[in-house]
């Protein structure tokens, strides 16, 4: 190979090499393995750099060349299986985070004019410098710097404010169901002692009506036995007072008797 196709070469490695390995990684996950296979690929391209008359299709002939390498790894691959009762868990990424962020960032950048736009994918997405930035848009390479300072800043207040709003969002959402909880807890806690305030009235008018109750029966059934001691008592009492005034206006004193009273006594009930 000639001087300058050498010279020719190099200096498209070092122009392309950055979205060559952009382009790798998307054929293979693990990132040594992607530098591995444009190593591979721009080994196998630099002896056939003279066969490829136009140098503008070089990205496409490289492509081709690792998805072929690619191709002849996984063929040669060892197959390391090992019969096994359970199949263990794999863990699976679903991409959900970066769908979601990429879908955020095409959003986004619709707020960009074109300019902004055209400088932010040129520099942040191909990668390229500023100098080619400015050469592939046709300005300066100062008015790529600023350009690109205020797109990323006008993103940055984008990315601010729709994240505040998210946030205030689910702060209403999570106060609502406080309140909506605080509100059910509230009216709870009311006929919780609605019921306790009635039971208790209940309670006391039960127990005054049953205590009236129990007292009017008392007085009751203690007023006939009373009613029911008080002659008998007075009888018994009174009794030997009347004997005794009869006894002592007759003279007479009972505690003695002889045996002739007792055979006049006989004899009277006999006759």
């Amino acid at each position: 190979m000639a001087q300058g196709e050498v010279l020719a070469f190099e200096d498209y490695v070092r122009t392309r090499q950055e979205a060559l390995l952009r382009s790798a990684r998307r054929l293979v996950p693990d990132p040594v393995d992607a530098q591995d296979l444009l190593q591979t690929a721009l080994v196998r391209t630099y002896g056939r750099w003279d066969g490829i008359a136009d140098k503008s299709l070089a990205d496409a002939y490289l492509r081709r060349v690792m998805i072929n390498t690619r191709t002849e790894w996984w063929r040669a691959r060892k197959l390391e299986e090992v019969p096994t009762e359970q199949l263990p868990d794999a863990s699976v990424d679903d991409g959900s985070e970066q769908r979601a962020d990429r879908a955020l960032l095409m959003d986004i950048l619709g707020i960009l004019a074109p300019k902004q736009r055209s400088v932010v994918v040129l520099r942040h997405w191909e990668q390229m410098s500023t100098e080619e930035t400015a050469a592939a848009l046709g300005m300066s390479a100062g008015t790529v710097k600023s350009t690109l300072h205020r797109a990323l800043a006008r993103l940055r207040q984008e990315l601010e404010s729709r994240e505040l709003t998210s946030r205030e969002a689910v702060a209403r959402e999570t106060g609502g169901r406080q309140s909506a909880g605080s509100a059910r807890e509230t009216g709870n806690h009311r006929q919780t002692e609605g019921v306790r305030e009635t039971g208790g009235r209940r309670s006391a008018e039960g127990v005054r009506e049953t205590g009236g109750r129990q007292s009017a029966g008392s007085v009751r059934s203690a007023a006939p036995a009373a009613t029911g001691r008080v002659p008998a008592q007075r009888t018994r009492a009174a009794a030997p007072a009347k004997v005794t005034s009869v006894t002592a206006a007759r003279g007479h004193t009972p505690a003695r008797h002889d045996g002739r009273h007792d055979e006049r006594g006989r004899e009277r009930c006999a006759a």
